[in-house]
């Protein structure tokens, strides 16, 4: 069986770059990812009743206060906060089917949001890389000055 090198080849290029840019600003960076039990929405994300009843799936102002919350709570520079639908089974609205991702950057400035369909279809492993690459590459561009809030 072919070992496959990780991470591929344009996750570790961006995260480089990232890790490159945060190293010259001596900036830290946290990640705030899926939260999938009712407890952890509320102790990690600050979760209100207004969110859980409302809840239809991963928004880019549901991640948006997850990295809000979460850059309070533990003081970093910048957070990233994500939540996708890597696939490969999913939904029939925008935000359910596989490839969708909605992405966060909280920051002193303000917070960033993203949202995109990879491509990828149902691949699952291709969903996941390609949403830790957006990720990245939105956190470089907050960290550039290029992102636009």
């Amino acid at each position: 069986m072919a070992s496959s090198a990780f991470p591929p080849e344009p996750l570790a290029v961006i995260a480089q770059e990232v890790s490159d840019l945060l190293k010259e600003k001596g900036e830290s960076v946290a990640v705030a990812e899926t939260l999938y039990t009712l407890e952890s929405r509320i102790a990690y994300a600050g979760w209100t009743e207004e969110n859980l009843k409302d809840y239809k799936g991963p928004t880019p102002d549901l991640v948006a206060g997850l990295a809000e919350h979460t850059r309070k709570t533990l003081g970093s520079t910048y957070v990233v906060g994500e939540s996708g639908t890597a696939g490969p089974t999913g939904g029939t609205t925008k935000n359910r089917i596989p490839g969708y991702v909605a992405l966060a950057v909280s920051s002193a400035n303000g917070t960033y949001k993203r949202e995109l369909d990879t491509g990828f279809g149902k691949d699952r492993q291709k969903n996941m890389v390609g949403f830790a690459v957006e990720a990245l590459t939105l956190l470089r561009d907050v960290l550039k000055g290029d992102a636009k809030l």
